[in-house]
Formats: structure tokens, C-alpha cells, sequence
């Protein structure tokens, strides 16, 4: 068997290509299974999908600096005070106050850009920074959100958050 192994180079024994062989039509009758008996559904596919679509190796992510729910004072005599959020990641600060109205939001520094906010299931609302970095959206984000957000420059995606 040696001489085998020298004169071909090194081979997998018979005992491993049949494990590994085992372990791959186990693998699919667990998948088929799976399918048929606890299919996912088409909602989460597609937020898994949009998900991947996510993954841009060029993009930053934008932490959380301030969340006016966990960092900011209470006003007295406010019912329903806007939500105050503050992201940042190198040199680029997202400013968004979340509304029943829905969404106001500033970039700093100042320029244009389109904005996707990101909730999910839902189609995604698109938003455009004008020339001072302003921009405006009339729907509330519903359950958890993030924004994308594209400059000529660069693409930065803020963290989760839930609505």
C-alpha cells in the first residue's frame, strides 16, 4: 500500500471516501426532510436573501452612539416624544429622530447620498440626502430597521435597531 501511496501521491483510505460519502447522502435526506416537513417560510427566505444582499465588503457599519430611549433625559409633559438616534463610523455622523410621522435625518458631513431604510419584509423605503445632508421619510419604520446609506464615496450601513 505504500508503494502506492509514493507512486500516486497520498490517497484518502477506501474507510474515509465511505464515511465521507455516508455523511453527504445523510446530509440530503435530512435537507429533503426538512423541506417537506418544516419548510421555510417564504417571508424569512426573503428577508435571509435580503440579508445576504447586505453583505458589502466595502461598506462600514455605523454604531450607535446615542439612543434618546437609553442615554436621553425625559421632558416633562411630552407624551410621545420623538426618538433621538446618533450613528457614527469614521467620519461620517447619521443624525435621525424617529416619529409617529415618520423619519427626519441629517448626515455629517453634509452632502448628498441615497438612503435605504431597511425594516425586514417590508420593500424598502428609498430616501435622498439633499446638498446639506437632510432628509425625509413618511413612514415609521415598523420592528427592527437600519439604514444603508450611498455617497458617491462610499456605503455605510447603520446597526439593527427595533422601531
Amino acid at each position: 500500500m505504500s508503494e502506492l501511496n509514493d507512486e500516486y501521491g497520498e490517497r484518502d483510505a477506501p474507510e474515509e471516501r465511505d464515511a465521507e460519502l455516508y455523511d453527504g447522502l445523510l446530509e440530503e435526506e435530512l435537507r429533503q426532510a426538512a423541506a417537506i416537513l418544516d419548510p421555510v417560510p417564504a417571508e424569512l427566505r426573503r428577508v435571509a436573501v435580503d440579508a445576504f444582499a447586505l453583505r458589502d465588503l466595502d461598506a462600514r457599519v455605523a454604531e450607535l452612539t446615542f439612543d434618546s430611549l437609553v442615554d436621553g433625559i425625559p421632558v416633562r409633559g411630552e407624551a410621545d416624544p420623538p426618538r433621538m438616534l446618533t450613528f457614527q463610523s469614521d467620519g461620517v455622523t447619521v443624525d435621525v429622530e424617529v416619529t409617529a410621522e415618520g423619519l427626519i435625518g441629517q448626515l455629517l458631513p453634509p452632502g448628498p447620498a441615497g438612503i435605504e431604510v431597511l425594516s425586514g419584509p417590508r420593500a424598502h423605503a428609498r430616501l435622498t440626502a439633499d446638498d446639506m445632508g437632510r432628509f425625509t421619510g413618511e413612514a415609521p419604520p415598523a420592528g427592527p430597521f437600519a439604514l444603508r446609506l450611498r455617497t458617491g464615496r462610499e456605503v455605510v450601513v447603520t446597526e439593527w435597531l427595533r422601531a
